[in-house]
Order: C-alpha cells, then structure tokens, then sequence
C-alpha cells in the first residue's frame, strides 16, 4: 500500500498526515507527504506532533514526486490548492480531498496560534485513523 498526502507547502497539514498514518499504518506501507510548493517544516506542527508522541522533526518538505503519484494506491489533498493543482493521476489511484484550513494562516496569541494548530491536528488524527482502518 503506497499513500501520499499533498498540501500546499507541505510545511503543516501534510506533514501531520504522515506523521499519523506512519503510527497507525502497517509497517510495510510506503507513507510519504508533498506539495506544490516548499515552505520548510513548520516548527509549531513539529511541536504539536510531539505533544501526541510523533516526532516529524527529522521531515523535509518536498515537492510533488510524479513517479510516486502515479504509483500511488491514495492520494489525499489536504487543501484546495493541492486539490486544484495535483497533476492527473491513473484511474487506478485513489483520490480522497480532506478541506482543511492552514493552521500556519492563525493569527493572535502564540496560545490561540498553538490551539488553531492542536485542532487541526487532532482533526487530521480522527482522518487519518478513519482512512487506516478503512483500507487496511
């Protein structure tokens, strides 16, 4: 089973997907995350990930690998722009799009910052966990 999560910048929302489904997935599946763009990791999602046991600080942020698309069995989207620009894929990869607003967008107090981060961690956790157990 090979999944990909792809985001924007692959700074946040994606990297948190990995980070999840390498936890919650067999051991023999090939988990990676991409964007469109890269934005480097974001230090506050490191964060946030290590408040849950997931250590994706030693994470790059990488761009959209072809060859790995196209011999993916999922490709999730994690926001619209990876949606719109995610290139064309076999009928045979599966394609699901997870709307989630980009936490690195928050704005207000470094803790209002970290609980816009926390949540949409934990909705990528419930995500995550819901497609594992579906596919598995």
């Amino acid at each position: 089973m090979q999944i990909y999560f792809l985001c924007t910048g692959n700074s946040c929302r994606s990297q948190m997907a990995e980070g999840f489904a390498k936890q919650y997935a067999p051991s023999d599946w090939i988990i990676k995350s991409a964007g469109v763009e890269q934005h480097g990791l974001n230090n506050i999602a490191v964060k946030v990930m290590a408040e849950r046991g997931i250590d994706i600080s030693a994470n790059t942020s990488d761009l959209i690998n072809n060859d790995y698309l196209q011999s993916s069995d999922y490709v999730i989207t994690l926001c619209g722009d990876a949606k719109d620009k995610c290139p064309m894929t076999p009928a045979s990869v599966k394609k699901e799009h997870w709307p989630l607003n980009d936490p690195a967008q928050a704005t207000g107090s470094n803790d209002q910052i970290l609980n816009v981060f926390r949540t949409t961690r934990d909705d990528i956790d419930n995500l995550v966990y819901d497609l594992i157990n579906k596919i598995k």
